[in-house]
Order: C-alpha cells, then sequence, then structure tokens
C-alpha cells in the first residue's frame, strides 16, 4: 500500500495524528525537499528513506522517476509512505502519482495534510478571508509546465485575495499582468518566504512596488495579494527572531513596541489599510 502524506507548510507539529501513525509503521519513506527533518524523526531506523526533491531551476528526481519509485516500492508489499510538503492534492502533484499508481494496479490512499496556501498566510497573521474585506479567495500557481497554460489573470484581477504559489521568480511580472487587467496598483500585497518555520519572513508592500522589494527572498514563497494582508498589522502572532526586520525596504515592525504596549503594533511605511 502507498500513502500521500501531507506533512504540511513547514511547522512539524501540523503534521496529522493519521500521518504521524503511518510514519511509526513506513516501511519506506520517499520525501521531498521541504519536508522539516523534526518530521523525518519519526520514521523508523530500519526504514528506507529515499529522497526526491526539486528546487525551482534544480532537479534532483523527475517526475517519471518518482511515479516508478512508488510503483517498484508498492509492488514489493510495503507500506510506502510518499511525504509531500503540504497537501498531495494542492499542486503537489499527487493525482500524478496516484494515476501512475492506479495504472499500475498499486492501492492507496490519500492522507490530506495543512495546506500552505491558507496556513502560510494565517502564520504571517493574514486571513485570506474577512467578512468586512473578502469573501472569497483564489489559489494559483505561479509557474507553469506548459507554454501558453498560465492562468486567467484577466478573471483573478477581480477575484477577491489571490493567493499564489511558486511564483517568486515570475512576481514582477505577475502583477504587471494584474495591473494591466484592472486591479489597482496600490492593492496590499505580501510575500511570506519559509513561512511556518523558524525561518519565516514577511515582506509587504503594494502590487506596485512588492516585485522590487522582494528581489533578495528565495523560495519556498507564498503570495497574498489584497485588501486582507494590512489586517497583519493587528493580527500578527509568530514572529521568528530572522522575521525582526524584513530585509530590502519591507515594512518594518517594531517588536519592541509591540511587546510593551496593547496597542496595535507599529508599522513604518505601510501598505494601504482598510476600515473595518
Amino acid at each position: 500500500m502507498v500513502y500521500l502524506v501531507g506533512a504540511g507548510p513547514g511547522d512539524p507539529d501540523l503534521l496529522t495524528i493519521k500521518g504521524l501513525k503511518l510514519l511509526h509503521m513506513a516501511d519506506t519513506v520517499v520525501y521531498d525537499r521541504l519536508i522539516h527533518p523534526d518530521v523525518l524523526m519519526h520514521v523508523r531506523p530500519e526504514a528506507e528513506q529515499i529522497f526526491v526533491g526539486k528546487a525551482a531551476g534544480r532537479r534532483c528526481c523527475r517526475q517519471d522517476d518518482i511515479n516508478r519509485i512508488l510503483v517498484e516500492h508498492g509492488r514489493l508489499g510495503r507500506v510506502v509512505v510518499r511525504l509531500k510538503g503540504g497537501d498531495p492534492f494542492v499542486f503537489g502533484r499527487g493525482g500524478e502519482e496516484c494515476l501512475a499508481l492506479a495504472s499500475a494496479g498499486i492501492p492507496f490512499q490519500i492522507v490530506p495534510g495543512v495546506t500552505s496556501s491558507t496556513s502560510v498566510p494565517a502564520y504571517a497573521g493574514i486571513p485570506v478571508t474577512h467578512r468586512s474585506v473578502s469573501s472569497a479567495f483564489t489559489v494559483v500557481t505561479g509557474h507553469s509546465c506548459r507554454e501558453g497554460d498560465d492562468p486567467d489573470w484577466i478573471s483573478l484581477a477581480r477575484a477577491g485575495t489571490l493567493v499564489i504559489l511558486m511564483g517568486l521568480r515570475r512576481l514582477p511580472k505577475i502583477a504587471d499582468l494584474l495591473i494591466d487587467a484592472g486591479m489597482e496598483a496600490t492593492t496590499p500585497a505580501a510575500v511570506i518566504a519559509s513561512g511556518a518555520t523558524e525561518d519565516q519572513v514577511v515582506v509587504e508592500g503594494t502590487l506596485e512596488n512588492i516585485g522590487r522589494r522582494t528581489r533578495h527572498l528565495a523560495s519556498p514563497a507564498t503570495i497574498v495579494i489584497g485588501h486582507v494582508v494590512s489586517l497583519r498589522s493587528w493580527l500578527s502572532w509568530f514572529e521568528p527572531a530572522s522575521a525582526a526586520l524584513s530585509g530590502g525596504d519591507g515594512a518594518l515592525f517594531d517588536l519592541a513596541a509591540r511587546a510593551s504596549s496593547n496597542n496595535p503594533p507599529v508599522v513604518i511605511e505601510p501598505a494601504p489599510t482598510v476600515t473595518l
């Protein structure tokens, strides 16, 4: 049996109980680049661990190779855990891997994980919906595998909160496309790099300048565009040491003032705020 298990966005404590139980049972664990090392500590010492991580512009294994590994180990009758960051079915190629298993006659199960599309913004103090601000959110990929398969940015410019995964390198171009499609250049935007980890960094700005402000950041990064970003001034709760300064010319939070006052945190050069 092959289990596709979502490990969550970064914080190892967000692994589900079912995922944890399966790691204790697994004979083979096939895992991605973004799996926190503390999650792998739950794997039995005698179990085989196979790294198949990918990174932007670099590949360790092709998807066909990963499919082949899952099929081969499944045919041996092993308990196989395919461990993925976030949720396997949200831009995780879980569907492709399940199709390969189904075609080979290998039984499988899906163990959903906490998706980064909502949890990483939450760790940055950004709710993707709010009754007074945005009643809907859309999750899209900023990276397309096929030419001409880009999202419909014209429609997305009117879609409420926009969450973009795997789009950091293309962010300046995406921002231009959204502005050309009618989204206000002053729309608040944020990029959360290494979200839900101790290395988390949040940079805020507007649609017009967010690409320039985030040139120093590296993947993985989650992009949030919409007026819900302004709520971070009140709702930010997770402040790892590395996030004391957002870097570049992004917003600077006075953490000492926050610790000594019950007032909303001081934000220098904030994105436009909304009235609640």
